[in-house]
């Protein structure tokens, strides 16, 4: 089991900056990738970014060139860094992480932290 708490979010004026925190506890020894995600008011909920475990990093083209994602592999956690923010970008944002341990890939999401972009 992997437990995921995210922290960081809160509100902005458009074109601030946040920056989420996703730290993973638990059985962290099979982690493949870890992500972040979003769901706004009454829509789905959507990929935003992810990195893998050698810094790969992959972006939706909605945030390309305004948020970045890292990791500490050493801490369990990764970020991610929103700039430029929009008012669209008002979400929950979730933390996933895939798990693999030979034989099963396992899923885990976080709680979720609000972020809320003014104008």
């Amino acid at each position: 089991q992997v437990q995921l708490v995210e922290s960081g979010g809160g509100s902005a004026q458009v074109g601030g900056s946040l920056r989420l925190s996703c730290i993973a506890s638990g059985d962290t020894s099979g982690i493949i990738d870890m992500s972040w995600h979003r769901q706004a008011p009454g829509k789905e909920r959507e990929f935003v970014s992810r990195i893998d475990r050698v810094g790969g990093a992959t972006y939706a083209d909605s945030v390309q060139g305004r948020f970045s994602i890292s990791q500490d592999k050493a801490k369990h956690t990764i970020y991610l860094q929103l700039n430029n923010l929009k008012p669209e970008d008002t979400a929950v944002y979730y933390c996933k992480i895939s798990t693999w341990d030979m034989t099963t890939r396992r899923t885990y999401w976080g709680q979720g932290t609000q972020v809320t972009v003014s104008s």
